[in-house]
């Protein structure tokens, strides 16, 4: 099936003032802002712009291919979604500009993102989804617990920043993370920008609290907002949800259809499906039901006993994680050892509580599978039991 890159190239060749902005459009973009921009495309320091088919020929020129590859990441390949964009006209002359990425383990936030304009009138504003740092991976779980985050906090200054420089019209978008921070940014941004924003992309992105989804502010952006996820959805599902998202095929299973590229493209469009896969649903139910189980005063300290054990371990990226296997693991053990007594039971307390709430949301899809077939085919059969 056809994904990002057979569209660039089969519409790659008509200009966006021939052929109007997509959806697809959306996920390229919001794609290429995980690509190393740095030194290559300018920050808030110039108001110079780079055009696409220039920044590829930077990069290449730069970066070695080979050590990118070996990086353990769903978004390492997007390097060539910049190297397809260069080779198209639909693309090649999009200006990049005011590109973002900071890291700050002091504020526990891992931020990017870079400002396209597309030469119809109107920017694309693309927000990065979490890189392999085990910072940005804190910031994600952060959202377990805060209000807001620091990542979400620079998205809406960004945006006011960023639309501060034009009147054009805006678009926002992006993947994982990315796609919080969008919709983030458009429910806090000033009232001026608010009415420049056309429309909001979240890719598989997660949602919010009750009372962020339930405010005033965000009811207001609902209609903008445009939610595409993969029918087997575990990151896109998380939290709360006021819109309505597409579901859409994947050439993956599981969570790796959470990688962007293994969606199915038809047309200007993505090949729909009709619902989430039953372990999709099941999944999240569980998560779901964990999480409001704890605290957010429990949620804390989980997430930040977790990361201070991958501090101790020295494991910094995933690629860390990865490569260093039993020492890491080991390292975790160890520093779980000298935790207060208190705080290795709320430990023990969480795994069990996941384990809990896991099996009844299985039970309760038992139960609900059971009873279909009972009422299709009239059989008597003996419900599993609540115990």
């Amino acid at each position: 099936m056809a994904n990002v890159m057979d569209y660039l190239d089969w519409r790659g060749d008509l200009t966006f003032a021939q052929s109007a902005f997509n959806k697809v459009d959306n996920l390229i973009l919001s794609l290429l802002v995980y690509v190393d921009l740095e030194g290559t495309v300018g920050g808030w320091d110039t108001e110079n712009r780079i055009r696409v088919e220039d920044a590829s020929r930077i990069f290449f020129e730069t970066h070695n291919e080979e050590e990118i590859l070996k990086r353990v990441s769903l978004t390492k390949t997007s390097m060539y979604i910049l190297k397809k964009m260069a080779e198209t006209k639909r693309f090649k002359d999009v200006e990049l500009f005011h590109y973002v990425n900071e890291i700050s383990e002091e504020e526990q936030s891992q931020f990017s993102a870079v400002c396209a304009a597309l030469g119809d009138g109107s920017l694309f504003l693309s927000f990065s989804g979490t890189d392999d740092t085990i910072v940005g991976w804190r910031e994600d779980f952060n959202m377990g617990f805060l209000s807001e985050t620091p990542g979400q906090l620079k998205a809406a200054d960004y945006l006011n920043a960023a639309a501060s420089c034009g009147t054009e019209k805006i678009r926002i978008g992006g993947h994982s993370k990315g796609g919080n921070l969008a919709v983030y940014a458009a429910v806090k941004c000033s009232p001026e920008v608010k009415e420049r924003i056309v429309e909001i992309y979240s890719n598989d992105g997660p949602g919010f609290s009750r009372g962020m989804v339930a405010s005033e502010a965000y009811r207001q952006i609902l209609p903008k907002i445009k939610a595409i996820v993969p029918e087997a959805s575990i990151i896109g599902m998380l939290f709360e949800h006021g819109e309505t998202g597409e579901i859409v095929k994947s050439t993956n299973n599981g969570i790796l259809q959470h990688d962007a590229l293994s969606w199915e493209v038809l047309g200007t469009g993505f090949v729909r499906a009709k619902e989430f896969t039953p372990q999709s649903v099941l999944l999240n139910e569980a998560i779901k039901g964990w999480l409001y189980e704890l605290s957010a005063v429990q949620r804390k300290e989980i997430i930040n006993t977790v990361f201070h054990m991958l501090k101790e371990a020295e494991i910094k990226t995933v690629d860390d994680f990865y490569h260093s296997k039993w020492r890491a693991v080991s390292e975790m053990i160890k520093a779980r050892s000298e935790l207060p007594e208190e705080t290795q039971k709320l430990i023990s307390k969480a795994v069990k509580l996941l384990w809990k709430t896991g099996n009844a949301t299985v039970k309760k899809s038992v139960r609900h599978a059971v009873k279909e077939r009972k009422e299709i085919s009239g059989d008597t059969l003996r419900l599993p039991s609540e115990g």
